[in-house]
């Protein structure tokens, strides 16, 4: 698992009782990060992988891939990691990591989606799961859930209803994930077996 922040959404996999136990590491790009805190106490091995100790972002990411490796890390999930992974490295997990982002994409993609929807005048967005490919905020499309945008919304109240909702989805998405329940056509993401309840 990697997180650059406070881990919101990592806390909701670590104690989702199906994803929770099967953590096996998580693995940061900042030594400060309350993400690794949240690992720590729950007894995940976590790692530092600092930008700054490498020469290029591959050099980074050779790096980030050697310490999952370590872990026998089988699938990735990306819970608020704000660096753009190399496509060596998301190759190397194709079809096995997931990210969530905040908006319903392709519309908003980016570091500032819920900023982006309030200023375009937006009456909906939501949270997408989508399978992490070579380009930002673009690959195959999992789940997606809706969220009004209310009148009086600013950036902190919509914010806080869409992780509320991220906090749900994710769990759900990664287990999926994690027992092979994701068929992958193209752009389409089927789920074998039922759908995203359990």
């Amino acid at each position: 698992m990697l997180a650059s922040g406070s881990g919101t959404n990592l806390q909701a996999l670590l104690e989702d009782p199906f994803v929770g136990p099967r953590v096996a590491l998580v693995a940061s790009d900042k030594p400060g990060a309350y993400a690794l805190e949240r690992a720590a106490s729950r007894g995940v091995q976590t790692v530092v992988v600092e930008p700054k100790d490498f020469d290029s972002r591959p050099g980074h990411d050779a790096a980030l891939l050697q310490a999952l490796q370590a872990a026998s890390t089988d699938h990735v999930l990306l819970a608020g990691y704000m660096r753009i992974l190399t496509a060596g490295f998301v190759r190397h997990f194709e079809h096995r990591m997931l990210n969530i982002h905040p908006s319903l994409l392709p519309a908003f993609p980016g570091a500032h989606p819920v900023r982006d929807a309030l200023a375009w005048g937006a009456k909906v967005t939501g949270v997408t799961v989508h399978l992490v490919d070579t380009n930002v905020d673009h690959g195959p499309i999992v789940v997606q859930e809706p969220v009004l945008i209310l009148p009086d919304d600013d950036e902190e109240s919509l914010h806080r209803r869409i992780q509320e909702l991220e906090h749900r989805m994710y769990p759900r998405a990664a287990r999926l994930l994690v027992e092979g329940r994701l068929k992958v056509e193209g752009r389409r993401v089927h789920v074998l077996d039922g759908g995203l309840e359990g």
